[in-house]
C-alpha cells in the first residue's frame, strides 16, 4: 500500500528523544487502518458500473481529478479512460471490479474526499464530499481549498 500522506515536522523530539530541526524531517507511518484517498458510496459505485456497461466498454477505468475553473476556483472531473492511459505515478484505487485513477496533483486537492450519487429528481446526480474546500460552489461541482 503506497502512503499519499507525509508529515514533515520543522522542531520538536523524536521518538528516541533526539531532537530533530529544519534540517531533518519524518515521515508520518502508514497504517493500513489509515482513511482511503477516496471514498465512494454504494450508490456511486453502481451508477458508474452502469454507466461503463452502457458504454460497451467493460474494462474502463475511472479517472477523478481537478482543473482551474468553475465558480469557486477549482471543479471536479470525472471521465472514463482506458487502461492505457494509466501513468506510474498516477494513484490506483480498487473497488470490486471498478478502478479509480487520480494524478497526484489533484489527489493533493481531493485526499478524503467521498463520492456519492443520488437519483433524485431535484438535486440529484453524483455529489462531492471534499474535507479540504474551504468554499463550495451551489452546484457542488466546484471548491476552493
Amino acid at each position: 500500500m503506497m502512503c499519499v500522506r507525509a508529515r514533515l515536522a520543522t522542531v520538536g523530539v523524536g521518538s528516541t528523544g533526539r531532537r530533530y530541526g529544519r534540517k531533518e524531517t519524518r515521515k508520518a507511518r502508514c497504517h493500513a487502518a489509515s482513511a482511503p484517498a477516496i471514498r465512494v458510496s454504494d450508490a456511486a459505485l453502481d451508477h458508474i458500473k452502469k454507466m461503463r456497461e452502457e458504454s460497451g466498454e467493460k474494462e474502463l477505468l475511472l479517472r477523478v481529478g481537478v482543473k482551474e475553473g468553475g465558480c469557486s476556483g477549482m471543479s471536479y472531473t470525472m471521465d472514463f479512460a482506458e487502461k492505457e492511459s494509466v501513468k506510474d505515478e498516477d494513484s490506483v484505487l480498487e473497488f470490486g471490479d471498478m478502478k479509480i485513477i487520480c494524478d497526484p496533483k489533484s489527489l493533493l486537492y481531493i485526499f478524503g474526499m467521498e463520492l456519492d450519487y443520488k437519483s433524485a429528481l431535484i438535486g440529484g446526480g453524483f455529489s462531492f464530499r471534499n474535507p479540504n474546500a474551504d468554499k463550495t460552489c451551489g452546484c457542488g461541482k466546484s471548491f476552493s481549498v
